[in-house]
């Protein structure tokens, strides 16, 4: 049994490209176990593949320069290290445009980003568009703009071309056909004539013997003459890779630790389809090589992949990226955050009202934290104190009352003429006010801005100012203890105030504590006996803003609302506390 890590490469990784299609291998493919000599101890790390090489191409791959050499039984064969000291760090984020871009991927999206500027490093967006019957060019550029809100700026794209392009799967169809015919030239894999019913009556005959989906075709171990009869007449095919027996291929995760596979878990798998296309781990394995990923960053769900990923990157001899695979992103209940548990797309937080750098700060601590109590963070600092190292193994849980509560926080951190700008456009998009500037705005903004967790919510905060719900407030019973000590004189102070113009100048001259203090020095009052049902009086509510600050609003507000009925004005308001009082026999 052989073992190979991510620390070596085999063999043909030393041999150029252009050399790799030259080294022919019979079907029966011999693989040998080299032993890694580590201060005296001999560990099995790497498997190299050896066939019918070539004296001459051996000897090409025994004098590369500078390549560190395995030993056993004579035969020195060097081994490309995964990344190598001093490289620049190169991280991509690949998106399937095949919907909207969830807070999964944006998650995966932004430790890449923040790490490759934490670095000095490159990010690169790589579309995977190979799913021709889901993926449509609305939901790249969807995805494109959801990362450039959130800020995720890329250096090399579709939209920023540069040394590794095409940056579309589905542009870089010769090149996944190059490195296939390069694979079946060196025996790595072989063209595949069986026809669908013939997989299928394989896989059911591996389901009643209880064993794992293998492919037991006959072209695993074809002769050349049979695979050009049928080429040449024309016979659709697949190309398979041609998977080891009982290896171990084992990966240290910068997340999880080590992972291992066994490789006879795993059958001969398809590279390219009958079609030309090129099969999720076969096309994502070379992307990542030709583009020269040093680190790839993802999602545990991705883990499975990385076997097959890895037989690509052996047998065609490139460079091991490190492998970083991240936990899920869970909803409370602890089931997979899904579209029933809310919103679950960047764009769906962008139009609710969620700010970008909440959002960033919210996305960054989903499985990530610096070690301390902090929580509250700008980009900056994020790019700042990013590290691999402090990404947490455990899943991590979506609660949107802790985005919430981090995008309070991140709001009313903002320049306050930002604020009041966000509350006006929001106020006036909602049909509330008829201008989103103006003394009105202003007013309202800052009586509710310390209240908002999000600019939407300003519109929830704002009609019940405008109202007066007096009536409603009074059925409820909430307002029985200050309604039966003595309310009427209340009502009667208020209705007189307006009337001879004292309540509605103090208004006016914003000192309306100074009237209300008066009425109850006048009154014997003090304190709650004072101050409630002088609110319940004129704000018709129990609770709320200063009412002070709500008169000022209300004598702003005449001629500025949008919405007919809204706004309950300061006359209206005294007209309403006397039918009241009328009513209740306490004129």
């Amino acid at each position: 049994m052989a073992v190979f890590r991510t620390v070596a490469a085999p063999a043909l990784a030393a041999v150029p490209r252009s050399s790799v299609g030259n080294l022919s291998r019979p079907a029966a493919l011999m693989r040998v176990p080299i032993a890694v000599r580590s201060g005296g101890d001999h560990n099995t790390h790497n498997a190299v593949h050896l066939g019918s090489a070539t004296s001459a191409l051996v000897q090409q791959v025994l004098t590369v320069r500078g390549a560190k050499t395995f030993t056993r039984k004579g035969m020195r064969i060097p081994a490309t290290m995964s990344v190598e000291a001093g490289k620049d760090v190169r991280v991509r984020f690949a998106p399937s445009p095949t919907g909207n871009l969830h807070v999964g991927g944006a998650r995966t999206a932004l430790f890449n980003w923040l790490y490759a500027r934490r670095c000095g490093g490159t990010f690169v967006l790589r579309v995977e568009d190979t799913d021709q019957a889901r993926s449509t060019l609305e939901s790249e550029q969807a995805m494109i703009r959801d990362l450039k809100w959130l800020g995720l700026d890329w250096d090399e794209g579709p939209d920023a071309p540069g040394d590794c392009g095409p940056y579309r799967q589905s542009e870089r169809a010769s090149i996944y056909k190059e490195y296939a015919d390069k694979l079946v030239a060196s025996g790595a894999a072989y063209p595949c004539f069986c026809t669908d019913e013939e997989l299928e009556a394989m896989r059911e005959e591996a389901e009643a013997k209880k064993l794992p989906p293998k492919y037991m075709g006959k072209w695993a171990t074809a002769t050349a003459e049979e695979v050009q009869a049928e080429l040449d007449k024309g016979t659709p095919h697949t190309y398979r890779f041609r998977v080891p027996t009982d290896e171990w291929v084992v990966i240290d995760d910068l997340v999880r630790g080590e992972v291992k596979w066994n490789t006879d878990t795993l059958g001969d798998f398809v590279l390219l389809r009958s079609n030309g296309l090129p099969v999720y781990n076969f096309c994502v394995a070379v992307d990542d090589a030709t583009m020269g990923i040093t680190h790839v960053l993802r999602a545990e769900e991705h883990l499975p992949n990385t076997l097959r990923q890895m037989l690509v990157y052996q047998a065609l001899g490139f460079d091991i990226p490190k492998f970083g695979h991240m936990s899920l992103i869970l909803a409370p209940d602890k089931s997979k955050l899904s579209k029933r548990h809310g919103a679950t797309s960047v764009g769906d937080f962008k139009e609710q009202g969620y700010l970008k750098d909440a959002m960033v700060n919210y996305l960054a601590m989903l499985g990530w934290n610096d070690g301390t109590e902090k929580e509250i963070y700008t980009v900056e600092e994020l790019y700042e104190a990013f590290s691999i190292e402090r990404i947490t193994k455990s899943p991590a849980v979506f609660d949107k009352v802790k985005l919430n509560w981090m995008n309070g926080q991140h709001l009313r951190a903002l320049p306050e003429e930002q604020v009041i700008s966000l509350i006006g456009e929001c106020l006036k998009a909602k049909g509330v006010t008829k201008t989103a500037d103006g003394p009105l705005v202003d007013a309202l903004a800052k009586c509710v801005q310390n209240s908002l967790e999000l600019v939407a919510d300003a519109e929830n905060e704002v009609r019940p100012l405008l109202g007066f719900p007096l009536r409603e407030t009074i059925a409820s019973g909430m307002a029985d203890k200050f309604v039966e000590d003595g309310f009427g004189e209340i009502v009667k102070a208020v209705v007189d105030g307006y009337e001879s113009g004292a309540l509605t100048e103090a208004v006016k001259e914003g000192n309306f504590k100074g009237w209300v203090n008066a009425t109850g020095k006048a009154l014997e009052r003090k304190g709650k006996r004072l101050f409630m049902p002088a609110r319940l009086a004129l704000t018709g509510r129990m609770q709320g803003p200063d009412v002070g600050e709500v008169l000022t609003i209300i004598s702003l507000a005449e001629g500025e609302i949008a919405e007919d009925g809204l706004l309950v004005g300061l006359d209206a308001r005294v007209a309403e506390l006397k039918a009241w009082a009328s009513e209740a026999g306490i004129v």
